[in-house]
């Protein structure tokens, strides 16, 4: 038995969850999230537990176990408190500020970046130096931070561009004059 997949997921107060042949609709005070569920897994929902189960130890089977509960268990996660990841901007005269809902990225191209996010993701500037990135669904809330990211990933020798918080870089030694 998968070891994630055979754990039952609770249901937090405020949350509503639905099952319609295969598409799961989870419901919170954060939003709203869907998922289609593969046809070989089945999903139960009693009193305030979501139980998933596979009918047979194929390796498919094996495998969208663990997965669907895993997915199952974000969207619950998201609509409850949403994720959220933090990204840094290091580097002279970089930053970072929000226009409306977009994004403003000046650093150290010609020209500024603007960034629309899509429907369901925010954007908050604490300082000019610092971006979170925040929303119900944890895979777009990871793509977008990871989009901002490619921006201007951070170079090797200075350090310089936009990094996750926490990320640790990996530093060259420069020329040596000689």
């Amino acid at each position: 038995m998968s070891r994630i997949g055979k754990k039952p997921i609770e249901i937090p107060k405020g949350v509503s969850v639905s099952k319609e042949g295969q598409l799961m609709k989870v419901k919170g005070p954060k939003g709203e999230l869907h998922q289609n569920v593969h046809s070989n897994i089945s999903v139960e929902i009693k009193d305030n537990e979501i139980t998933v189960t596979r009918p047979d130890d194929s390796k498919e089977n094996k495998s969208l176990h663990g997965l669907t509960r895993a997915l199952i268990q974000n969207m619950v996660t998201g609509v409850n408190s949403s994720y959220k990841k933090e990204l840094e901007i290091v580097g002279v005269g970089y930053r970072a500020e929000l226009k409306g809902k977009n994004l403003l990225l000046n650093i150290g191209y010609s020209h500024p970046i603007y960034f629309a996010p899509p429907e369901t993701i925010t954007f908050e500037t604490p300082s000019q130096t610092q971006i979170v990135v925040s929303g119900a669904d944890k895979q777009l809330v990871g793509q977008v931070a990871a989009k901002i990211r490619s921006f201007r990933e951070p170079e090797p020798y200075k350090g310089k561009g936009i990094k996750y918080v926490g990320e640790h870089i990996r530093r060259k030694a420069g020329k040596t004059a000689g």
